[in-house]
């Protein structure tokens, strides 16, 4: 069906009239009559009929006209398609652990929604062994987690930014115990607060205290780094973590840093996705501000 007959059905019935329509299209009357009478052949009834010296609507052309709009929407959407889809709009799902989710892209997180405030994000907290299954899964459209071994030619793995150490503790217990360079040393007052034995922080911290033969007090295990930082602050124990989790905390001398005299390897952070995912505009833009956030 040519969809200029549905076009011009419709500007008779805008226009009203046969006449205005073809001044509107700029076609001649003969043309308005010949598509008329083609949708009618096409359709097999007739929309109009003639009432005195105008041309009306029959009972079938005033059924048609909710179709012809529908059908007209239809068109003028699809002809806008394209900067529909290059707008920053639709959905985003991120996956990260949550050091990173908590304390590192906030940040980007504003900037992201200033520039696409119609995305809707979604955002969930997992291990970065869970962030890569995720990936793997396709469960994610992008997952953030700490260097691991990846051994899947379908995933496509970016640099993203290294994070130092460091070993911390209230103001009150670094005043209390100064010397954590020392070795064996007797800090069985002292808890170690720390999360799960799985995670590769937690594995630099245990190596720290064992190469210096420290003895400890009862171990905190917990997973959330919010918490860990407010048992710290309420002079529960000594914890290791990566520096910029707890950065704002040592500006504000809230918290306050163990010197050590180990360098550890910082941590490297990645950032993955399926190669063939599609590439939207809100993930495209995402992209571009982790890679402006790296170089800070």
């Amino acid at each position: 069906m040519d969809l200029r007959y549905i076009n011009t059905f419709h500007t008779i019935v805008e226009a009203g009239g046969f006449n205005k329509a073809a001044e509107k299209l700029c076609y001649t009357q003969s043309t308005i009559t010949f598509h008329v009478s083609q949708l009618e052949k096409e359709l097999g009834v007739q929309l109009f009929e003639k009432a005195g010296r105008h041309m009306v609507l029959t009972k079938a052309g005033q059924e048609l006209v909710p179709y012809v709009e529908n059908v007209l929407q239809s068109v003028n959407n699809m002809k806008s398609f394209r900067s529909v889809i290059e707008e920053c709009q639709g959905d985003i799902r991120i996956a990260a652990p949550e050091s990173l989710l908590c304390f590192h892209l906030p940040k980007i997180l504003r900037e992201f929604r200033k520039q696409a405030p119609r995305v809707h994000i979604y955002l969930d907290s997992m291990t970065s062994t869970s962030v890569y299954r995720a990936i793997r899964e396709n469960k994610t459209d992008i997952g953030i987690f700490y260097d691991l071994p990846v051994d899947d030619a379908t995933i496509k793995v970016v640099p993203y930014k290294d994070f130092d150490f460091v070993m911390f503790a209230s103001p009150k217990i670094k005043k209390l115990y100064s010397d954590f360079i020392t070795p064996n040393q007797d800090f069985s007052s002292l808890a170690r607060i720390c999360q799960p034995a799985v995670g590769r922080v937690r594995k630099r911290f245990d190596e720290y205290i064992k190469s210096k033969n420290f003895t400890m007090g009862p171990t905190i295990e917990i997973r959330g780094t919010q918490t860990i930082k407010n048992l710290v602050k309420n002079d529960m124990g000594i914890c290791f973590l990566p520096k910029f989790t707890i950065q704002e905390e040592l500006d504000k001398d809230v918290l306050a840093e163990i010197p050590i005299d180990k360098k550890f390897e910082p941590i490297h952070a990645v950032y993955a996705y399926r190669k063939d995912k599609w590439l939207s505009p809100p993930l495209k833009l995402f992209f571009q501000l982790l890679e402006q956030y790296k170089r800070v």
